[in-house]
């Protein structure tokens, strides 16, 4: 893998990654430094695997007819609930909780344009892991996820903030305007403090942005 590193003068050049999950592990702990917040390590780590998973265009899109992409979420669902084993309805479960982290953590911002935004994939979400969390409670080995999906669940909105930190780097968000409104329908901690940082006062009224 490849990522760009700055060097001085403000250019840039590709700094090569020996491993992939090694370069995601090492983001997500200086995104959760730089947010001051903490997440279980054993959540971290199936973040990390995530990312590394999804890394892979074949993981994250599949075959639909003749249209290849994600599944939306609400379909997903809807596969859930028709599920007729309970491995089936644990695997959409998941794959909702899995695809919508990915999603609101990274792509926040172009689902500004789409009919849905990044509020209904972490509700999606996150209301996915907890019922995971219950789910697989019935065998030693998902006694042992649980608690990770349990804490997934809990810190989504943390870990939406966490990925969006990953793939923007600190402070390099510039759309104000679409930083609030993430401030606004998902009360986005690090959304905030990007908006304080730019001394934009973020309120919730019809006055919308007020500078300092």
């Amino acid at each position: 893998m490849v990522r760009d590193r700055e060097l001085e003068g403000g250019t840039c050049r590709v700094q090569a990654v020996e491993s992939l999950a090694d370069f995601f592990r090492t983001s997500i702990d200086e995104a959760l430094s730089r947010q001051r917040v903490a997440v279980d390590p054993h959540a971290a780590h199936y973040v990390v695997n995530l990312l590394t998973l999804f890394s892979r265009s074949d993981q994250l899109y599949e075959q639909q007819g003749e249209v290849y992409g994600i599944r939306p979420l609400a379909l997903m669902l809807a596969d859930a609930a028709d599920a007729t084993t309970v491995e089936e309805r644990n695997h959409c479960l998941r794959r909702i909780g899995d695809v919508s982290l990915f999603i609101s953590g990274f792509f926040a911002d172009s689902l500004s344009t789409t009919a849905v935004d990044v509020d209904y994939y972490i509700s999606m979400g996150g209301n996915a892991y907890g019922s995971l969390s219950e789910e697989v409670r019935g065998s030693v080995r998902g006694r042992a996820l649980a608690g990770v999906f349990a804490e997934l669940a809990r810190k989504f909105h943390v870990l939406v903030d966490v990925l969006n930190d990953v793939r923007a780097g600190p402070g390099s968000d510039t759309d104000m305007l679409r930083t609030y409104e993430i401030w606004l329908k998902t009360g986005s901690r690090r959304a905030e403090q990007l908006l304080r940082d730019n001394d934009v006062i973020p309120i919730r009224s019809s006055g919308g942005l007020r500078r300092h």
